[in-house]
């Protein structure tokens, strides 16, 4: 089996070694770029002081606790409204407000990591548990040319601030791609649990016919009042790589930062057309080697 996997792995860095379009050189970075600097982005916990080392307090959500024991959740003192996810992945959320449909149940163990909306009253502490520990027992992004730096993660559960646009519903996700220090494009996401849309901007606001999958707005957002610092905010948190997706949300006054990814949908992002693929990838020089 291990030589089975070196075979793989050796197959797949020759098969990628000379990317030219965004997805191709995201599966090059995952394969090639083992610096601890990925490990601080993926890991939800760790990342929050390497962003306050950047840009200093107050453009965090609000944590409530980092748990080593999901069984602690079950007498752990919570607001009404939260959001609960691992530490270690991604695509595995719970979110817990007033705002969801009134007849939606946590989902069953075996298919839990996913994204979850439902009631306060629905949120039954003993069923968050065992989601929970179910999520810190599962490897995320394991094997020869996958997301390795999660699995360097440490397993634990994280119970932040729900973040809420400005009718109470979850706030729009706009998430920045930096290459090299420069934002160059920016998706937005909003509906998450709704009706959910995604549209594509050429910096600095420039709509473009690009499908990621769910529909485009109608009409198309217009520009953010604080684009231009979120920008900002976006590059200065790049440093010291060559690619890195910076998602972020507007909360009122607030600019929050939500995520650091390095390998977005993990080098499967669709792109329709698809010669926005390579357009991505124009922007973005990946280096023979990388070093810390």
């Amino acid at each position: 089996m291990r030589e089975r996997t070196r075979v793989v792995r050796w197959w797949r860095l020759w098969r990628t070694r000379r990317p030219v379009t965004f997805t191709d050189k995201v599966k090059y970075k995952m394969l090639r770029d083992h610096r601890r600097l990925l490990v601080t982005f993926a890991d939800k916990a760790a990342v929050r002081d390497h962003v306050e080392s950047l840009i200093g307090p107050g453009f965090l959500p609000t944590v409530y606790a980092v748990l080593d024991s999901p069984s602690d959740l079950v007498d752990l003192e919570l607001p009404a409204e939260f959001v609960m996810k691992p530490t270690h992945g991604s695509g595995a959320v719970v979110v817990v407000s007033d705002n969801a449909e009134p007849d939606t149940e946590l989902p069953s163990i075996d298919a839990c990591w996913s994204y979850t909306h439902v009631r306060p009253k629905r949120a039954d502490r003993r069923h968050l548990a065992a989601i929970a520990d179910f999520w810190t027992r599962q490897l995320y992004g394991q094997g020869p040319n996958r997301e390795w730096a999660y699995g360097a993660v440490p397993r634990r559960i994280l119970v932040e601030e729900l973040l809420t646009g400005p009718h109470d519903g979850i706030a729009d996700d706009y998430k920045f791609f930096v290459f090299h220090g420069r934002c160059e494009f920016i998706q937005v996401d909003t509906g998450r649990f709704g009706e959910r849309t995604q549209d594509f901007y050429r910096r600095p606001w420039t709509h473009l016919p690009l499908s990621g999958g769910p529909p485009h707005a109608d009409p198309p957002q217009n520009t953010p009042p604080k684009l231009d610092t979120m920008i900002e905010i976006a590059e200065t948190l790049s440093r010291g790589t060559d690619f890195v997706r910076v998602d972020l949300y507007v909360v009122g006054s607030r600019i929050v930062v939500g995520e650091l990814t390095s390998y977005p949908a993990g080098g499967n992002s669709p792109f329709e057309p698809a010669s926005y693929d390579h357009e991505f990838g124009r922007y973005w020089t990946v280096p023979r080697r990388y070093t810390d």
